[in-house]
């Protein structure tokens, strides 16, 4: 099948206004010249209290002279002339374009003091399991998403992360959490009204026809097998599954989809692929059943790329992307080679 390849879109920064992209900013006087930065940062007109100074230095808000200050730089001595620059809701990247920040092994995306989007590596719980042991921050290996994110919290102003969607431990990308009990209900609230925007991308395999539409289903958990499966009639604890699909490149036996969803299942964009004989490529239980060539992939070659909401204290729109990790960019390579 010849190539119809487009081009991946590249991730974008959170929308946010340009007051706020900007930030505030203040030049040292000479009567302020021999301060802590923490101190100088703590004036009612600037953050207002010592301990949000030392927070926003802490999350990487802060900036002097253009240069992005480290955790440990509270105590840094003003001089007269410096530029101190505070972002109030920095995306998890500096002004400058650089790599967006890790911190206990995450990679932040986008935070303030409402919610925490984070680029979630394959291999990771988003949540612990029932009888996980509490994570301990000796080993990223032992823990979830959220155990490594209340750990943080928990160090650096004592506030308790909560999870308001989840994405398989095998799945890669964008995952969205709470900081406050507010946030959290108003995001809630989106998505199970469904206006979150969702989009995925998903490497299957064989070739779609038509390269776009629409999938319905009636989902229903098997308890005993750990997965979902198509619904038997009025089947108690059935629900409708629904996304939307379309081809962004093809490849000699399979296809890289892009796939929105519409409503959220568990392990929804695995079953839907399967289903119509086309699972994703690495998908170990929703698996491909054609009898093709396997192609090795050690992991399903799903990856949440964009997330869109609402942000819960203002409404403004928040856009978050995440591009394909070192793993699902090799195995493109490597299809597109073949």
């Amino acid at each position: 099948m010849p190539s119809t390849r487009k081009p991946i879109p590249q991730p974008r920064p959170a929308a946010v206004d340009d007051d706020r992209k900007k930030g505030q900013q203040w030049t040292v006087a000479a009567g302020d010249a021999g301060q802590r930065l923490d101190k100088f940062l703590a004036a009612a007109d600037r953050a207002g209290s010592r301990s949000r100074a030392s927070d926003a230095i802490a999350r990487g808000r802060v900036f002097v002279n253009d240069a992005e200050m480290a955790a440990s730089a509270a105590s840094r001595v003003v001089a007269a002339g410096d530029v101190v620059r505070l972002w109030i809701d920095r995306p998890g990247s500096a002004a400058r374009g650089a790599a967006p920040r890790s911190r206990h092994g995450l990679e932040t995306l986008y935070e303030d003091d409402e919610l925490i989007v984070v680029n979630k590596p394959a291999g990771m719980l988003t949540v612990p399991l029932d009888d996980a042991e509490p994570y301990t921050g000796k080993s990223r290996e032992t823990g979830s998403v959220l155990d490594l994110l209340q750990h943080r919290f928990r160090s650096h102003g004592g506030r308790e992360p909560a999870v308001v969607h989840r994405i398989d431990r095998d799945t890669s990308g964008v995952v969205l959490f709470a900081l406050t009990a507010r946030a959290r209900s108003a995001l809630v609230k989106q998505f199970a009204d469904r206006t979150p925007e969702r989009v995925y991308l998903a490497v299957v395999h064989g070739h779609l026809l038509p390269t776009e539409g629409e999938w319905h289903d009636r989902l229903v958990w098997d308890e005993e097998a750990c997965m979902q499966r198509v619904a038997r009639g009025d089947e108690a604890g059935a629900v409708d599954a629904s996304s939307a699909y379309r081809v962004v490149e093809a490849f000699t036996s399979t296809t890289l989809l892009e796939v929105r969803l519409d409503t959220g299942r568990q392990g929804q964009i695995r079953v839907q692929t399967q289903l119509r004989g086309h699972a994703l490529v690495g998908d170990r239980r929703y698996h491909d059943r054609s009898g093709a060539a396997p192609i090795r992939f050690p992991r399903q070659a799903l990856h949440a790329q964009r997330l869109v909401f609402a942000h819960p204290a203002d409404r403004r729109r928040i856009e978050i992307e995440a591009p394909p990790p070192a793993d699902f960019a090799k195995l493109l390579v490597t299809l597109r080679q073949r």
